[in-house]
């Protein structure tokens, strides 16, 4: 890529060629070490913006380790925080922005010059977005990230077997599968990729776009629920468990969140990946044996949102998402410098004994 671009960068080269989280990487990590920090912290960040993991998750890390004086503010911005009110074709009201000199300043003064705030602020500010017609969201003070009170809600894959595309009979269910159901399948082609919708820019992360053009693919399975028969809040992190299987020796299992409106406009709330050679995490490569069926779970990251009556949940299957997620070749090889590819198929199982679910906000170890 980079003599592609007409030089060579030795630095993103290194990258590449550490794949694992070896010894190369330790020297720019945090996450592990983060209790060794002790200073009071404001956390700011958006559910738009490509660092939107990391930051609820620090403060949750130092509030764990007892770390004093941190405080949490996530808006529904995207990584250009609180300069917008509109992201894509959703605008989330004027009550989006926020004077945010003055919330650094009185954080400032209190914990740098001592000042004490006259009313001290809520530890936690969220920002829920509305997804009804006029898309205005509310403020709300937390005491904790994930709230102490958000509960999750689960609902499971079900099929019979044909959830490929949004034609297809994929469902969300409230309950668990009680019958026997035959996977669903997909073919991943390396050469005909998945595209993630995104500007041409750093921000990969992607916004409140619409997809629904893309789940007319039939390498995307959909998974949609019946009409919210009253309003669903969902708040916290977002995880698909998954019981999947592949007929190479690697693939990618993606997720996507969808808020499908009335309308049909199928808006992207937050999505993932897992590689299934580092299904168990990234300090070595595991082996992917074809044909053998593995449960993974899928982070896909949080997100805030009140979803109205009428609308539908909905959750994407696939094998990529391009060009946020590099395409995975499906040969096992070297990520980074092959560049030959095979074509996998894929499934996903739903039944009983192997149930496939999505977990909608909660705490964050359920």
């Amino acid at each position: 890529m980079d003599e592609a671009a007409g030089f060579v960068s030795a630095n993103w080269r290194a990258e590449v060629a550490h794949t694992t989280l070896d010894e190369w990487w330790e020297p720019v990590r945090y996450q592990h070490r983060i209790a060794e920090v002790d200073v009071p912290v404001l956390h700011v960040s958006g559910w738009y913006d490509d660092e939107q993991i990391g930051t609820p998750a620090n403060y949750a890390a130092m509030v764990a380790a007892g770390r004093s004086g941190q405080q949490l503010l996530m808006g529904a911005w995207g990584h250009a925080v609180n300069t917008t009110r509109k992201l894509g074709e959703v605008d989330f009201g004027p009550d989006a922005l926020i004077d945010l000199d003055a919330r650094v300043l009185a954080f400032l003064d209190e914990h740098v010059r001592g000042i004490a705030p006259d009313e001290p602020p809520a530890p936690v500010r969220i920002f829920v977005m509305n997804a009804g017609p006029q898309a205005t969201g509310e403020w709300r003070d937390e005491q904790s990230w994930p709230p102490a009170d958000a509960s999750p809600t689960v609902l499971h894959l079900s099929s019979a077997g044909r959830a490929n595309s949004r034609f297809g009979d994929g469902r969300l269910l409230s309950g668990p599968v009680t019958v026997e159901q035959p996977p669903d399948e997909w073919t991943h082609d390396p050469d005909r990729p998945v595209p993630f919708v995104t500007e041409e820019s750093s921000n990969q992360i992607g916004g409140p776009d619409d997809y629904l053009g893309i789940e007319s693919r039939g390498d995307v399975l959909v998974y949609t629920s019946e009409p919210l028969t009253e309003p669903l809040e969902v708040i916290g992190p977002v995880t698909v468990i998954a019981h999947v299987a592949t007929d190479v020796a690697d693939t990618d299992i993606t997720a996507k969140l969808i808020d499908l409106h009335p309308g049909n406009f199928a808006q992207r709330l937050c999505d993932g990946m897992v590689r299934l050679r580092y299904r168990e995490g990234f300090d070595r490569a595991r082996t992917v044996t074809p044909g053998e069926v593995y449960e993974v779970e899928i982070a896909l990251w949080d997100t805030c949102i009140r979803l109205p009556a009428g609308h539908r949940l909905r959750l994407e299957i696939a094998s990529s998402a391009f060009p946020k997620f590099d395409v995975n070749l499906g040969t096992g090889g070297p990520l980074g410098t092959e560049t030959e590819g095979v074509i996998a198929t894929n499934r996903v199982w739903h039944t009983p004994e192997r149930p496939s679910r999505l977990i909608l906000g909660g705490r964050s170890d359920y």
